[in-house]
């Protein structure tokens, strides 16, 4: 199961980062980063069945492929901000993590601009 290769991951890091931290605090952040990208390397090769199954979504409910790209992308955004913040955490910079957040933030609102907008009209054509 990948859950346990992803579980087993993140606690040798963890106990590697941490027993060279004292020592080489530059190297446990590297460790740290290392980890990052193995998890997410595991992770990613799930993505084609998630894609998958918002192709099946798309094609069984007739939904415009714009709406539904455009979620994903902001899915996509929300989850690589939220890796970017946490290895920033993890070198003891929040305050870059934080921007990291605001930026993703940020991006999240202007792909869903144009959504906002088509509803606002739906809903404003619906009502006399």
């Amino acid at each position: 199961m990948d859950i346990i290769q992803i579980i087993g991951i993140g606690i040798v890091a963890a106990i590697f980062s941490i027993t060279i931290k004292q020592q080489k605090p530059e190297i446990a952040g590297l460790i740290s980063i290392a980890a990052t990208i193995l998890i997410f390397l595991i992770i990613a090769d799930k993505l084609p069945y998630i894609l998958g199954v918002f192709n099946d979504i798309v094609n069984k409910t007739q939904i415009d492929t714009v709406f539904v790209s455009t979620l994903i992308k902001i899915i996509g955004i929300a989850y690589i901000t939220e890796f970017g913040s946490q290895i920033c955490k993890d070198m003891g910079e929040n305050g870059i993590a934080s921007k990291i957040e605001l930026g993703g933030k940020v991006m999240i609102m202007i792909l869903g601009l144009p959504i906002l907008t088509v509803l606002t009209e739906t809903v404003l054509r619906i009502l006399p």
